[in-house]
């Protein structure tokens, strides 16, 4: 015999992290993974539901009943919490420390966060470069469904994973183009995450974290970048990517810059054209130079 609670609203996902690779200095490459997220359940066998009936109803008799609906009810919230910070911590790591009070500093944020991360930023008539680059050369439609996107920091995907190939071949192109044009771009470890590969201007026009272009998440392998609030639409429009929650614009100062913008995961080598041509307007925003990755030469 036995009894399960299950809150439903919370997607799951099968198989955590499971393989790593890395390259010589330590750098995953290529991990195979699913990002899970557990939802609330809590399962009692049939000596622990008698034993939990006999414990309310001593309760009951002894003490005052809302001091017992106290105690369940903080049973209860420490029993969310727990599974909420088990969660956070299966995103894996990000800019936020994976510990307890970033836990915390994380949930605080989320009251201040952006509620519908597809609506594009308010017009800035005073931005500069006036007007974005995708306008020369508009996106095509992403196909299918949007992924699942989860998490503030870390915010990743918790579905539609890219593939390893996309994801080397990707990192390549923007070491490649690092090391081409060294006066201008730097390749490093990102400044907005702590981790993963980054792409960084020697020169920045609009400032960033240490001039940081975009970097690339290698759990699931999409990516964040700051770009022009028409090309941010575009990107939104287009299927391709959304705004981070902390864009949202209020009398917090937020960790990122209100053009921040999540990228999903390249699933083939057309999607990763794509992907390439947002990483050049994302280059394009901040140094305000047309930036031009040497696509095809790495697939």
């Amino acid at each position: 015999m036995s009894g399960t609670l299950i809150r439903t609203n919370t997607l799951t996902h099968s198989s955590p992290i499971e393989v790593y690779h890395h390259n010589q200095d330590g750098d995953p490459l290529a991990i195979n993974v699913t990002i899970r997220q557990d939802p609330l359940s809590v399962t009692l066998d049939g000596s622990a539901i008698f034993a939990l009936a006999i414990l309310l109803i001593l309760s009951i008799h002894v003490l005052e009943p809302t001091t017992v609906a106290s105690f369940i009810g903080l049973a209860t919230v420490v029993v969310f919490i727990h599974n909420d910070y088990q969660n956070y911590l299966k995103l894996g790591p990000g800019g936020t420390p994976a510990t307890f009070p970033g836990y915390i500093r994380i949930n605080w944020l989320k009251l201040w966060a952006c509620r519908d991360p597809f609506n594009p930023l308010p017009a800035d008539p005073g931005v500069q470069p006036t007007t974005g680059i995708l306008r020369r050369k508009p996106l095509p439609y992403r196909c299918g469904l949007r992924p699942k996107v989860v998490g503030i920091a870390p915010q990743r995907q918790v579905n539609q994973f890219g593939s390893r190939e996309c994801y080397l071949a990707l990192r390549r192109i923007l070491e490649n183009h690092g090391s081409r044009n060294p006066e201008e771009v730097g390749i490093g470890t990102s400044c907005f995450e702590k981790h993963g590969l980054g792409l960084f201007s020697r020169y920045p026009f609009n400032k960033t974290c240490q001039g940081e272009i975009c970097h690339v998440h290698n759990s699931d392998y999409s990516m964040h970048l700051n770009l022009h609030p028409d090309d941010v639409k575009e990107v939104l429009e287009k299927g391709w990517g959304q705004r981070h929650p902390l864009t949202n614009q209020c009398l917090l100062k937020m960790p990122v810059p209100k053009q921040f913008t999540m990228v999903y995961a390249p699933r083939s080598m057309d999607e990763l054209k794509v992907v390439c041509q947002i990483i050049e307007a994302a280059g394009w925003w901040v140094t305000a130079k047309e930036m031009k990755l040497d696509v095809m030469e790495n697939m």
